[in-house]
């Protein structure tokens, strides 16, 4: 496990799932902890979980899609820190339907957090990392982003697109020596999958070629690898987690 004892990681949605999983690995490996997520009851449980693993840790509650929240969460969380090193984004909803049946709404909402969240959220965070002239960036994306998926237009538009502003953050910003990265998991064993029938599961299962869901902490060593200095070299990039389920 990479070293993050003394750094400062801020992770956006990590009140459950894989942010919280994020946010835990991260912990484990002594990083500081700004979380953010849209529930303050939710936040506060959070808060307790991480805090007993000995770090600093920072929440707010925080609408992505809102520049003004995105803004006064770094600067928070930068006084409470100390500083940001490292910045994850990884809130996100989904609102599926046809794309015939979809309403504008559910396209605008989707994208609102998905995307324009990620936007707004490293457009802080930058601000403070070009002072220092170092950090990283871990978008996370999603395999559908590349492969498409009937009925989720607006989630594989935003995921899409944030495979596009990876790259071209990573273009723009890697002479201030900041690193911005993805990665695009495949299915994900949560509660939520939990929850689906066997068969439902098996036929997920069927077009994965490694025969399981990712767990979270799959995804979050992912994250981890390319917010550590052993991926010093490599910007720009997408990296897959989805069990061959796309190649």
């Amino acid at each position: 496990m990479a070293d993050f004892k003394g750094k400062n990681v801020m992770i956006t949605g990590a009140t459950r799932g894989i942010g919280l999983a994020l946010a835990e690995e991260f912990a484990k490996a002594g990083a500081n902890l700004a979380v953010c997520g849209t529930r303050e009851e939710a936040l506060a449980v959070a808060a307790q979980k991480l805090g007993a693993y000995g770090v600093k840790v920072y929440t707010q509650k925080v609408n992505v899609a809102d520049a003004k929240d995105c803004d006064s969460f770094v600067e928070n969380a930068v006084k409470n820190l100390g500083g940001l090193d490292v910045l994850v984004n990884n809130a996100g909803i989904t609102k599926d339907n046809l794309t015939v049946r979809m309403s504008e709404q559910d396209w605008d909402d989707v994208i609102a957090v998905n995307l324009k969240g990620t936007f707004l959220m490293s457009k802080a965070a930058l601000k403070v990392m070009f002072k220092k002239r170092s950090g990283n960036i871990v978008n996370i994306s999603s395999v559908v982003g590349e492969m498409g998926n009937p009925g989720q237009a607006n989630y594989v538009a935003s995921k899409a697109g944030i495979i596009g502003l990876t790259k071209t953050l990573a273009k723009e910003f890697g002479s201030r020596h900041v690193r911005v990265n993805a990665v695009a998991p495949g299915f994900v064993q949560t509660a939520m999958t939990d929850a689906l029938p066997e068969e439902v599961k098996n036929k997920a299962l069927e077009a994965v070629p490694l025969k399981r869901f990712a767990t979270t902490q799959d995804i979050a060593k992912a994250v981890m690898f390319l917010a550590s200095e052993d991926a010093s070299y490599i910007t720009g990039h997408v990296l897959a987690v989805n069990g061959g389920l796309y190649i």
